[in-house]
C-alpha cells in the first residue's frame, strides 16, 4: 500500500474524473495522490469554508483506529464489516484488526471505481486471517449482507463499520433504515461504529462546506446533528463515552488533541 501515486494522465476505465468524488476529496485532505484536478478544487473550496476539516480528518481516522483496536482487544470481535472504505491510507481496518487478532476477517465495501483499481493492495492480509472486497452500494444492504456471508459468519459478532459514509445517503434513502437492516442481521454481540459530520458544530462553516461540496460533487452529502446521529445508534448499547467527536472517543497517547472543535459525531455500539 505504499505506492498510491496514480496520476490524472492514467485514470482507471469509466472514470470521470470531471467531476469530484467524495472518496478522492477525502483522499486529498489525508494528503494523498489519489485525485483529480475536480476533487483537489472541491477539498481547498470546503478548506477554504471550513479550515479546522484538516485536523477533523486526521481525528477521524484516529478513531477508526482506536475504535477497532478495542473490538479487536476488548471485546473479542474477529470479523469486521467495513463500508464506504475509501482509498487505502494508513491504519486501515484489516491492519489494525489483524495487527491485535491475526485470525480476523474483514470485508471492505465501497462503489468507487478508483477504489477497485487498489482493492488488490487492500486485499493483502495475514495467512492466518482473510480480506475480501465487495463493490457495493450501502444503499442495497441485502446484495452487501450476501456476498459479505462468502466471507465472514454472520451467525457470529461482527464489527460493522460507517465511517464517514452516511453523510453520502440523503434523507429520502432512509439512512436510518439502512443501517438497522444491517444490525438486523448481525448476531449479538456485533458493533456498530459510526463517525458523521457534524451540522451543529461549527454550524455556519459546515453550512457553507456542504453548500460548496454539493455545487462541485455528483454525490449530495447531508450533514446532521448530534440527535440524528444518535438515532442510528437505536436498540443497542453505546459503549462509554457515548456519541462524542472524534477526538474525545477513548484518546490515547500521542493522538491528536486539537484545542478546538471538530466538527463531526462519532459512537462505538453494541448489539445486545
Amino acid at each position: 500500500m505504499t505506492d498510491r501515486g496514480m496520476r490524472d494522465s492514467t485514470p482507471p476505465p469509466e472514470l470521470d474524473t470531471s467531476v469530484a468524488h467524495p472518496a478522492r476529496v477525502y483522499d486529498y485532505w489525508l494528503g494523498g495522490k489519489d485525485n483529480f484536478a475536480a476533487d483537489r478544487e472541491a477539498a481547498e473550496q470546503a478548506i477554504a469554508a471550513n479550515p479546522l476539516i484538516l485536523p477533523g480528518v486526521r481525528t477521524n481516522r484516529q478513531f477508526l483506529r482506536r475504535a477497532v483496536s478495542h473490538l479487536a482487544s476488548e471485546a473479542g470481535i474477529r470479523q469486521f464489516l467495513d463500508i464506504g472504505t475509501g482509498l487505502p491510507a494508513a491504519n486501515n481496518t484489516h491492519q489494525v484488526a489483524q495487527a491485535v487478532a491475526p485470525d480476523c476477517r474483514v470485508v471492505y465495501v465501497d462503489n468507487d471505481p478508483i477504489v477497485l483499481v487498489h482493492a488488490r493492495a487492500l486485499l493483502t492480509g495475514t495467512p492466518e486471517g482473510a480480506t475480501a472486497y465487495i463493490d457495493a452500494d450501502l444503499r442495497d444492504p441485502d446484495s452487501i449482507l450476501a456476498r459479505a456471508a462468502r466471507t465472514i459468519d454472520l451467525a457470529r459478532p461482527v464489527g460493522v463499520m460507517l465511517l464517514a459514509i452516511l453523510q453520502l445517503i440523503p434523507d429520502e434513502d432512509d439512512p436510518h433504515g439502512l443501517v438497522a437492516r444491517l444490525m438486523d442481521a448481525m448476531a449479538p454481540g456485533s458493533h456498530l461504529v459510526i463517525s458523521h459530520p457534524a451540522s451543529d458544530v461549527l454550524p455556519e462553516a459546515m453550512a457553507r462546506m456542504q453548500r460548496l461540496l454539493n455545487e462541485r460533487q455528483r454525490e449530495v452529502v447531508t450533514f446532521r446533528t448530534r440527535p440524528e446521529v444518535c438515532r442510528f445508534f437505536g436498540g443497542l448499547e453505546l459503549i462509554e463515552p457515548g456519541v462524542v467527536q472524534p477526538h474525545r472517543w477513548r484518546p490515547e497517547p500521542g493522538d491528536l488533541v486539537p484545542d478546538h472543535e471538530i466538527s463531526a459525531w462519532c459512537g462505538v455500539a453494541r448489539k445486545a
